[in-house]
């Protein structure tokens, strides 16, 4: 069987080529972004609106509410559970998105990491995010240097990694098994930096407008008790502003600081992957892109 990665950071335009994608190859959509599959969690994690999806089925969104734990190994998981039954169905797949752990987990799969410890999970809420990566530092350099250290959930994981196996995460996760029997054509959707910014800042305003501070306070309000797990850009400095420790100018600007960053880091992860596709937004058009994709899909499914 066959499928198709869209790739590529935040606010390069993957969810419009991906649709345009799915019309005409009659396929469904896999979202592999790890903040959209909460509920509630709409405007600031750009999830597309059901009239917006010209009624492509789209998977892995909404699935979990944003005070519960979701691993990369639910998510692959959950994912080959739907290549299984597409692979009975002979139905092709596309998957979408900018985790790409979640990607590789599945097109290259994933290893096999104990599972979560609720007991060194509790160890670890008690601590700040600052002692948390001390301590990957510690025992796991490489993971250090490797993954989104901002980002708690992932520090945590990697901690409990390395101190249920006694052995590094960064080995651990490179002997990887693959689950499914798909061959995928993988696409990195890219642009020039300054026009990625602009586009990303534009996005927040927007997303602002849209209403993301009213769904931010129904968060901040209805898990107030399990705030430190959700680190959603968007969400934790609206956070911050509810608390009184940012204006709401400085949580947007904050926002858009660490939407870029963020984007960053993702061009940064892609580009080191060898078997993309790429493709520069800011150099063609989405219908050049498009044509191409669809030749290459041809000689793909060969």
């Amino acid at each position: 069987m066959k499928g198709l990665v869209i790739a590529g950071p935040t606010g390069v335009g993957k969810t419009d080529l991906s649709l345009r994608l799915a019309e005409k190859l009659k396929t469904e959509i896999i979202s592999a972004d790890s903040m959209q599959i909460y509920k509630g969690m709409d405007i600031g994690t750009a999830k597309i609106k059901p009239e917006e999806t010209n009624g492509i089925k789209h998977y892995i969104i909404d699935i979990v509410f944003p005070d519960e734990d979701y691993s990369l190994g639910n998510f692959e998981r959950d994912v080959n559970k739907i290549l299984s039954e597409k692979e009975k169905n002979s139905e092709n797949i596309i998957i979408a998105g900018g985790t790409g752990l979640y990607i590789n987990a599945v097109t290259d799969g994933i290893s096999e990491l104990p599972e979560k410890d609720e007991n060194l999970r509790k160890i670890f809420s008690e601590k700040t995010l600052e002692e948390l990566q001390k301590e990957l530092y510690a025992l796991d350099p490489e993971s250090y240097n490797e993954i989104d250290i901002k980002n708690k959930v992932r520090v945590v994981r990697a901690l409990e990694v390395c101190i249920l196996s006694g052995k590094k995460f960064s080995v651990l996760k490179n002997k990887n098994i693959k689950r499914n029997n798909f061959n995928f054509l993988k696409v990195l959707l890219l642009r020039d930096r300054q026009e990625l910014y602009d586009r990303i800042d534009r996005r927040v305003d927007f997303m602002m407008q849209e209403g993301l501070l009213e769904e931010a306070e129904e968060i901040y309000g209805k898990y107030s008790s399990s705030l430190h797990k959700i680190s959603a850009i968007g969400y934790k400095e609206l956070f911050s502003y509810f608390d009184g420790e940012l204006s709401l100018d400085e949580a947007v600007d904050k926002i858009k600081m660490e939407s870029r960053r963020y984007a960053k880091r993702q061009m940064t992860w892609f580009r080191k992957e060898k078997d993309y596709c790429i493709y520069n937004l800011s150099l063609q058009s989405e219908t050049e892109i498009f044509e191409d994709i669809l030749e290459k899909w041809e000689s793909h499914r060969k």
